[in-house]
């Protein structure tokens, strides 16, 4: 039986030119913008209003460099929208603003999309026993070209790393999403599954780790199951570990299996601020102490 492998392109940041990381992590997976699209959609990590320099959001100005590329290679005349939707905890009116991206959207004169006040249409999905229902907007729905920008970082116990599946679930248009929470390994492969991305870009120029740091990464890949396996090796987890990957492995979003092309992804995880034993233990602390919460908050048994 052979196993099937995706590649996934890895580059260094160098003196901060994003764009030329880019272009060299697409070239090493040989994908070419395609020539026809009008309407693109770039999904970045906006956590929190927490700014990019922290490590936890991507950075606007490596979304100017991604707009740049595409403008050259497809047309300057294509429609880009930059989305995202409100959490619990966040609205877009005010992530936009704080985090750089009403700065951008007028530099560069993009739309600027919160799928929380966009209509869509509702699909079910089932994910091993749960069905589960998502809202896809129609920006999303209608996009010639889904490009997917996340951040690597830790994340509660239940699901331990985030990078571009858990990115994704950000397109879920419900505000309050702390109710999938119970079931958020598979509500993550759910809302990939209804909304498929078309590319996966890395900002890892400065990652969110058991501390920030810079690390100058870029990677690439249209497989954000072989992606996140890669984003996984770096961050010091073995995917094998991570249930939502093997979920999204097990529904055909793509594999765990995946050849790495550019810099060794080695050479990033030995730079990588990986947590202690301790601050692992100190988090699954907190994991409960966050789920009982809720639990009792929802009023939940």
């Amino acid at each position: 039986m052979v196993t099937l492998m995706s590649s996934v392109g890895i580059a260094r940041i160098q003196r901060k030119r994003f764009k030329e990381a880019i272009s060299d992590t697409l070239k090493l997976i040989q994908y070419d913008f395609p020539p026809n699209a009008q309407n693109i959609v770039i999904k970045p990590n906006m956590c929190y209003y927490w700014d990019y320099s922290t490590g936890y959001t991507t950075d606007p100005n490596f979304v100017g460099s991604l707009i740049d590329l595409i403008r050259e290679q497809i047309s300057p005349q294509v429609n880009i929208s930059i989305v995202e939707s409100d959490a619990s905890a966040m609205k877009c009116m005010y992530a936009f603003k704080m985090l750089g991206f009403e700065d951008l959207a007028r530099k560069y004169n993009v739309k600027l999309v919160n799928l929380s006040k966009e209509n869509g249409e509702k699909t079910a999905v089932n994910i091993g026993k749960h069905l589960i229902e998502i809202i896809v907007p129609e920006v999303i729905k209608n996009a010639d070209l889904k490009i997917n920008v996340p951040k690597i970082k830790y994340s509660m116990r239940k699901i331990q790393i985030s990078c571009a599946l858990k990115n994704i679930f950000g397109c879920n248009p419900y505000p309050r999403k702390f109710i999938y929470h119970s079931i958020l390994n598979e509500a993550i492969v759910a809302v990939n599954k209804a909304m498929k991305f078309d590319l996966c870009v890395l900002d890892g120029n400065i990652v969110a780790g058991a501390q920030t740091r810079k690390l100058g990464l870029v990677m690439a890949s249209t497989d954000p199951v072989a992606f996140d396996s890669v984003a996984t090796h770096i961050a010091g987890i073995n995917p094998m570990f991570v249930r939502y990957l093997l979920l999204a492995e097990k529904e055909a979003l793509g594999t765990t299996s995946f050849i790495a092309k550019g810099v060794s992804w080695k050479y990033f995880q030995s730079r990588f601020p990986k947590k202690s034993a301790n601050k692992k233990f100190f988090d699954a602390a907190f994991d409960l102490i966050l789920k009982l919460h809720l639990e009792t908050r929802l009023g939940l048994d």
